[in-house]
């Protein structure tokens, strides 16, 4: 039987013997997609209960948005978002909480409030975040992006996108071991629009494997600008090309996407491992045919 990772999720253990969905909660008022749809708790609770109900395995908190041109958020007013809603979801549904910061402060408050993980867009590069990552002992996943989110969509540029990103996070792994953090608990993210043009995020998703084959990733690709792009219209849903999107990864190997549409992302990897299922017990009794 293969050997699958387990994330050591505070309480709870994450097995990732098959693809997991991410749920994503933005609680801020200007996230690109959602920004102030959830900023009362009882919306925000009211989407958790909907994307559990559709089959996410994960709900991923953020209190600051990092869409290009964002804004910086201070410590205090990132837990004044997050920290009541991390409690709230831990005393009403069973579930492991992610938390999307890069604020040292935030992590710590975060874990005792009950998050079970740490998604930081900054690869823990912030002051004091990799220590106190470490200290919690939770998942940590490490992002690659090249600039701040202010400015980093002005012309970004890479000799070579998918091996400057994947050395970037094999190196930031390494840091992260250094101290104290357990192998197994990193997951890596090539950071899809995160200082990168439309060639660059192809390019990733095309040779996505090579990544996916070094580490447990996490993917974000939901309703990226990338696919108004393709689609030539930016008022375009984005719902069909991110879905679509999120299937390849996790044929490319993805242990983990992170996504907005959560019931129909759930549904695609449902028919994604019937088929794959299939066709593992195909290949299993073929042998036994074979010497009959």
């Amino acid at each position: 039987m293969p050997t699958y990772p387990v994330l050591r999720c505070g309480a709870k253990d994450l097995a990732l013997d098959r693809p997991r969905v991410m749920g994503i909660l933005n609680v801020t008022p200007d996230s690109f997609s959602d920004g102030g749809l959830f900023i009362g708790l009882d919306s925000a609770l009211k989407q958790v209960d909907a994307m559990l109900s559709a089959g996410a395995d994960i709900i991923d908190v953020g209190g600051e948005s990092t869409r290009p041109g964002a804004a910086d958020v201070d410590e205090q007013m990132e837990m004044d978002r997050v920290l009541p809603v991390i409690q709230a979801i831990g005393s009403r549904f069973d579930t492991i909480v992610s938390l999307d910061t890069s604020k040292a402060s935030v992590m710590r408050e975060g874990a005792a409030a009950g998050a079970g993980m740490i998604n930081d867009v900054r690869a823990l590069r912030e002051e004091d975040a990799i220590s106190v990552a470490a200290q919690t002992g939770l998942p940590v996943c490490l992002m690659h992006m090249q600039g701040e989110p202010r400015s980093m969509q002005h012309a970004p540029h890479y000799d070579d996108v998918v091996s400057e990103v994947i050395e970037f996070l094999l190196d930031r792994r390494q840091a992260c071991v250094e101290a104290g953090i357990a192998n197994t608990q990193i997951l890596l993210d090539p950071g899809f629009g995160f200082g990168k043009n439309l060639n660059h995020n192809l390019s990733l998703l095309g040779q996505l494997d090579q990544l996916c084959d070094k580490a447990p990733t996490l993917i974000g690709l939901s309703r990226k600008r990338m696919f108004a792009q393709i689609l030539n219209d930016d008022q375009a849903s984005r719902v069909t090309a991110s879905v679509s999107a999120a299937l390849m990864c996790v044929e490319r190997g993805a242990s983990i996407v992170r996504v907005h549409d959560v019931e129909q992302t759930v549904h695609a990897m449902a028919v994604y491992q019937a088929v794959t299922q299939r066709h593992a017990e195909m290949n299993a009794a073929r042998p036994q045919q074979d010497q009959v």
